[in-house]
This record gives C-alpha cells, structure tokens and sequence, in this order.
C-alpha cells in the first residue's frame, strides 16, 4: 500500500520582551505521530521552517512549509521530538515587547493553523504566567545546521527515568521474591512468627481463674481458724 501525503496540525504560541532572549519566543507544535527521528527531515531558516516526516505505521507522509511573520534566531532555537509531535522553541530575532500579530508572513487563515491555548498567554498577561523554564529544559540544543536528528531531546534509548527496555530504572524484579519472580516468601521475613508460637489465650484466662479461686478459697480458711482459737 503506498503512502500518502497530508499536511499536519501545527500548534502555535508566543511570548515577547525586549530585554530577555529567552522569553521572546514562538512555540511551533507539529502533530505528527508515530513519526521516528530517523524519517524526519527539518529545514529551518530565518524566516521559514519546512517539515517532513514519514510514519510506517499509518502510511503517511507529512509535509508543511510555514514563512514566518518575522525573522527568527537559527542557532538560539530548539526541538524536542516526541512519539506525538515535534515541538520547537524558535527566538524571534527582534526584541521587543509587542506580539507578533500572527505566526504566518500571509494574513489569509489556514486550515491546519492552530492556536495552542495551553501555551497562549494574552501579552499584558506575561508578568502573570509562571517560569516556563520547566517546559524549556525538556528540549535538546540549538538548531543550527539541523543535523544529527536522531539525538534530538535526549531521546535516548529508552523513556525518560526508564531503563532502555522500558523497565523501571533496571530494577530485576524476580530478584525480589526468587527466581519464579514471584512474591517473597513470608515465613522467611524476619519478625514474623508463626501461629504454632503464639501463646493459647484462653488456656491463660483459665490458668488466672483457677488461681483466683484457689486464693478466696485460702481466705476462707484461715477466716475459720482465727473464730474457732
């Protein structure tokens, strides 16, 4: 079955300011899918990022080109490539306090054009978000030259705080409870005892009784004795 070619929903947010770099950004979202870094192929330029991708899984090739507004910085912009999507942190190039009033150099809308409202933040509400830092320190180094694509955003071999075959931190659970991996067993844990060791409750109260009785009936005698002398 041969694949097709679609054009992805991109995602797009922003922040400004005019005296620091790092927070006068374009957040680009491209959902993309089951998309692995090995079929990517990112060509990003001051004013334009084209992307394509192609994903075996739904026999689809994805394509987008996008000229932008403005100008960005090449070598201070960033990805991070997901399972979902490939995400980009691109520095505009001017530094200053307005928005850019779109993300496209072209006022005319499109269909695949997205805001991303869990990004968005209003321009006289930037002093009001929290530190995007968080957000920032998941994607890889700069973009400049747009090579090495299957490295990008600490990928790895496996999920972040995963083992590389998706395990918990290398963690041999059948060293656990045995070599059946199963749970350990209880009667060798320290501290336990058994019910063969446990002391026979009623056979105690009975013991208490007993005696109870032999002391009243102790009493009574030496009461008799003291009458009769």
């Amino acid at each position: 079955m041969s694949s097709s070619q679609t054009t992805p929903e991109v995602l797009w947010a922003q922040r400004s300011s005019a005296t620091i770099a790092s927070k006068n950004v374009i957040f680009v979202t491209i959902s993309v899918p089951d998309v692995p870094a090995s079929s990517c192929k990112i060509d990003l330029k001051p004013t334009s990022l084209t992307f394509t991708g192609h994903s075996d899984t739904k026999k689809l090739t994805y394509h987008v080109e996008l000229n932008f507004y403005g100008e960005i910085d090449v070598e201070e912009s960033k990805t991070n490539h997901t399972a979902r999507d490939i995400e980009f942190v691109l520095r505009k190039k001017d530094m200053k306090e307005e928005y850019w009033p779109r993300l496209l150099k072209d006022a005319q809308k499109v269909h695949f054009l997205k805001t991303d409202f869990d990004k968005w933040v209003d321009e006289d509400e930037q002093e009001e978000k929290a530190d995007d830092s968080d957000m920032m320190n998941q994607f890889g180094g700069g973009m400049g030259g747009m090579e090495g694509m299957g490295g990008m955003g600490g990928m790895g071999g496996g999920m972040g705080g995963m083992g590389g075959d998706g395990g918990f931190g290398g963690i041999d659970f059948s060293k656990l409870g045995g070599g059946d991996g199963g749970m350990p067993d209880l009667g060798d844990m320290g501290g336990e005892e058994s019910d063969d060791d446990m002391p026979d409750l009623e056979d105690e109260e009975g013991e208490k009784e007993a005696e109870a009785e032999e002391a009243k009936g102790e009493t009574g005698v030496s009461h008799k004795i003291e009458e009769v002398s």
